[in-house]
């Protein structure tokens, strides 16, 4: 089976405003790339909107009011960093309603596994909110779709995004069916996701969060996933992996300042295609977040779709992905992180007490 390009011009009419980084023109480098040069293995299809439903599944109805009271406006401002254009709010429901489409494509078998190609990104929005570029929580809204309609008791969310995704956090972090794991760079906006945030309540040990330092690179990215996300996916064994696939780590991202590469995004989609491949096969879907230097999202989202289409050979054993590496070694400071996360989240996950 193919793995599907969601896409669709439709998200392309959310435009901030000149000067503003999260822009049409970031998306639409990787749709020129990847009609130039396309990846065997792949389809692509349109997807379907997302209904009112479906969002208040996560967010309020007021804030759903609000998005779409926008429609047809001149710039309206939500937020500091938060701007609608007339077209935002079918945008923002094309970019719900893609991730929702991919969902439904690789639970139903259709396909093999999937990456929605949306904007504006997700994992900021709060459920009463937007915040931070995000409307609505494509994410967040497919890991309940997935949850309510689809049959699926354990959804994992993986958000390698420079910024700490408050918004998909808040949304499962008192709860034991979404597990959410964040790498991202802190202290740094929205200036959450300490390694002792771990979830509430029955949530408690759910919620991983992997602190990283302005500079960290390659090495550094891959051992905390590695060394603290690896035995906690084999305990929780996922029938469904959600990524929030933000770009913004990339080397040359003018927002950023971390320090990776297309080796480093390589490697990283690998061991996520690896999990999948041991525990849920063929239900990983991605779905576009941050990433500012277009070149950097063409070099992620090519990277993810080579990791969707090749198909890792991973075992069944709970160490699924253990062996993908790099050529460098990761710093002292991200060992330290993976210490401090691994003793954080051991009460709740006894394999993190070895090693």
């Amino acid at each position: 089976m193919d793995t599907l390009i969601l896409r669709d011009d439709t998200v392309l009419d959310h435009n901030p405003g000149p000067g503003h980084p999260e822009n049409p023109a970031r998306l639409a480098a990787v749709l020129k790339d990847l009609d130039e040069r396309p990846i065997i293995g792949t389809r692509t299809v349109a997807p379907r909107l997302a209904s009112r439903s479906e969002l208040e599944r996560v967010h309020t109805s007021a804030h759903v009011d609000i998005v779409e009271s926008t429609e047809g406006k001149p710039h309206v401002v939500l937020d500091n960093d938060t701007v609608t254009s007339p077209g935002s709010w079918l945008a923002a429901r094309c970019a719900a309603g893609a991730t929702l489409s991919a969902v439904e494509a690789v639970v139903s078998g259709e396909a093999s596994g999937a990456f929605a190609l949306v904007r504006p990104p997700g994992h900021h929005a709060e459920a009463g909110h937007a915040m931070g570029f995000c409307l609505f929580n494509n994410v967040a809204v497919a890991a309940e779709h997935a949850r309510n309609e689809l049959g699926c008791e354990r959804v994992l969310i993986l958000d390698p995004d420079v910024h700490h995704g408050n918004g998909t956090q808040h949304a499962f972090q008192n709860r034991a069916d979404v597990m959410y794991v964040s790498s991202h760079r802190y202290p740094f906006y929205p200036f959450t996701g300490p390694v002792t945030d771990i979830g509430n309540r029955e949530g408690s040990g759910f919620t991983v969060n992997l602190p990283l330092s302005q500079g960290m690179g390659d090495a550094d990215l891959l051992h905390v996933y590695q060394d603290v996300v690896t035995p906690i996916v084999a305990g929780f064994q996922p029938d469904l992996i959600l990524v929030s696939a933000g770009f913004d780590t990339w080397h040359s991202d003018p927002v950023g300042d971390l320090g990776v590469t297309r080796a480093g995004f390589d490697a990283l989609f690998e061991l996520f295609s690896a999990w999948s491949d041991a525990y849920c096969p063929g239900r990983l879907v991605a779905t576009l977040e941050g990433g500012y230097d277009p070149s950097g999202v063409v070099q992620g989202v090519r990277a993810s779709l080579r990791a969707l289409t090749a198909r890792t050979s991973a075992s069944s054993s709970g160490e699924a992905g253990a062996d993908i590496g790099l050529d460098s070694a990761p710093c002292s400071e991200a060992r330290i992180t993976a210490v401090e996360a691994r003793k954080a989240l051991a009460p709740w996950w006894p394999k993190l007490r070895q090693g």
